[in-house]
């Protein structure tokens, strides 16, 4: 739901049929805070953001900018799993609405879509780009979705996959 949001063509298409893209975002996260309410303090809550996942292929576009005060500042998950291994996700500036101690970041600087690697000083690049917006200690690292979000799978073998875990492990290792 949240990636449509942040999708012009989506939020065109909410327009069109008579309804308020902001004013959505707004009753998803009352619903989301409604249906965490009297969670036990030891669970942690994540939320992905999913842009499509089916054999390697995309169905949302768009930076968070759209919903990033409603989504970071109001939501109450201690950590939001975010795409960003393409220019699909915009840039890292709707970061500085996720609140200050409160929640992780995780960024899914490396793709799942395609087997191949990743340059590592160019993710660890990207890791410092985003802390100008979010403390270093609130960010973290992973794919940028499940492997296999479907039976079908994406479009890269095994051992590619693993070597993408290795890949994420050897980058939180240099940077944290």
């Amino acid at each position: 739901v949240w990636a449509y949001l942040c999708s012009e063509d989506q939020r065109r298409q909410i327009r069109e049929r008579g309804d308020d893209a902001d004013e959505l975002a707004r009753t998803y996260a009352r619903v989301l805070n409604k249906a965490l309410e009297g969670k036990p303090d030891d669970l942690t809550i994540g939320l992905h953001v999913c842009r499509g996942n089916f054999r390697s292929t995309w169905i949302s576009e768009g930076g968070y900018e759209p919903v990033a005060e409603v989504l970071f500042g109001t939501v109450n998950v201690d950590a939001f799993f975010l795409e960003y291994d393409n220019d699909r996700s915009g840039d890292f500036a709707p970061l500085r609405f996720v609140r200050p101690g409160k929640q992780q970041v995780v960024l899914g600087l490396i793709t799942t879509k395609h087997g191949e690697l990743e340059n590592p000083e160019g993710v660890k690049a990207r890791l410092e780009e985003a802390a100008r917006y979010v403390a270093k200690e609130q960010i973290c690292l992973s794919p940028q979705c499940g492997f296999a979000s479907t039976e079908e799978g994406n479009s890269l073998s095994e051992a590619q996959q693993w070597d993408k875990v290795r890949l994420v492990t050897q980058i939180a290792s240099d940077v944290w």
